[in-house]
């Protein structure tokens, strides 16, 4: 039974040796720098609505970059793509809108064959649709279509909710079809998606090196961090790494996953401070276990390898291990209630996993309401305070 348990961490732990995480995501950071990205914005109108003779105007100004359908018209308004990618990518977007394969507000991934020193690169497309007027309400609406395009189509997936987040941020930047903010406020910000949508994790990684352990156990502890003596970014970064890392919204439907995003120790906890006045920052406060720091290698050699998504994928293993761990104390904790030899089970479980204090703590609040199981889980946060204080 151990020995499959930890097998099985093992490999939870050597994502980056294994296959299901392609070559071509792993190549391309070999030498520290960062991976080629491009974005692109295009006006989508739909052929039916009025547009202002300003409009058509502006239409007619950029009739070599507008490709139109039965029932569309996409025109090119910026783009970092060279010159000869762009038509063939507004080729593709024309063909997923005319089958209705975007759909407003969701953002799409897939894998585009472009004229780039990639050739195959992951793309995000996301359609913004503006809101349409009340005197009009059935009329083909106009909008903006949004492409990010780097890395692999199995990279940016892990990135699939900060990526949409980002370009639901345009919205209040994108007023007129002419843009004439185009230069002090679309562009910077479409400029900047790699590095706010997918580099924050890296970025942390790269801030607290090996002390990355104490940030883990604070995500599964919901436990408090505060970020000292550092400007706006660090600390909107370190905000999205906890939340990265923590267990909400992994398993909706898991009521496990559901009562660790509410357990809270019944102890008072003191929040976990990074003081970033000197280089490397110091942290106060810090607890960790021995299941966080098991993870803290993989993530620094990620790191060393500048390999964002490689981070992403390890940090959503080390929550899957979580998750799996929390289910077999579940299980192992009904079969106590009946078996002496299960309660064994249990301590050699907790002794064994090294996550312990977290397992416990979702477990005494999820079974507050049931006497037997409750006095099960004090037989075991005593054992795990002897086995502490004989280690120590």
């Amino acid at each position: 039974m151990f020995t499959s348990q930890t097998s099985s961490f093992q490999e939870s732990i050597d994502v980056e040796e294994r296959d299901d995480f392609d070559s071509e995501d792993i190549s391309g950071y070999s030498q520290k720098t960062q991976l080629n990205c491009y974005y692109t914005i295009y006006l989508y109108q739909g052929t039916r609505s009025e547009a202002s003779g300003e409009n058509v105007a502006w239409n007619q100004r950029r009739a070599d970059s507008t490709t139109s359908q039965e029932d569309f018209s996409l025109t090119l308004i910026d783009s970092s793509l060279p010159s000869e990618a762009e038509p063939e990518l507004r080729t593709y977007i024309s063909r997923r809108l005319s089958k209705g394969a975007l759909l407003g507000g969701m953002g799409n991934i897939a894998t585009v064959e472009l004229s780039l020193p990639e050739e195959a690169v992951g793309c995000y497309c996301c359609l913004l649709e503006q809101e349409r007027s009340p005197e009009q309400p059935d009329a083909d609406g106009n909008g903006y279509v949004i492409c990010f395009m780097g890395g692999s189509e199995k990279g940016l997936n892990l990135f699939r909710l900060e990526l949409d987040k980002y370009v639901q941020g345009l919205h209040s930047s994108l007023q007129t079809p002419e843009l004439q903010n185009l230069e002090t406020e679309v562009r910077p910000y479409l400029s900047r998606w790699y590095e706010e949508s997918v580099m924050h994790i890296y970025r942390v990684v790269q801030l607290v090196q090996s002390n990355i352990s104490f940030l883990l156990h604070a995500a599964l502890s919901h436990t408090h961090v505060e970020v000292v003596n550092s400007d706006e970014r660090t600390k909107g970064d370190v905000s999205r790494f906890i939340k990265a890392a923590s267990l909400q919204g992994l398993a909706q439907q898991d009521t496990t996953a559901a009562s660790l995003c509410k357990a809270i120790s019944e102890e008072p906890q003191c929040d976990l401070v990074i003081d970033c006045s000197a280089s490397p920052p110091t942290l106060l406060n810090t607890v960790s276990n021995r299941f966080c720091d098991d993870w803290n290698q993989a993530f620094l050699n990620a790191a060393e390898r500048c390999n964002p998504f490689l981070l992403r994928q390890i940090l959503e293993n080390f929550k899957l291990k979580a998750i799996q761990d929390m289910n077999s104390l579940k299980r192992l904790v009904r079969q106590a209630e009946m078996s002496h030899y299960a309660l064994f089970r249990c301590c050699q479980f907790l002794q064994g996993c090294g996550n312990g204090d977290v397992l416990l703590q979702n477990a005494r609040v999820e079974h507050s309401d049931m006497p037997e199981a409750c006095s099960i889980i004090a037989v075991l946060e005593e054992f795990l305070r002897e086995q502490s204080q004989a280690q120590a």
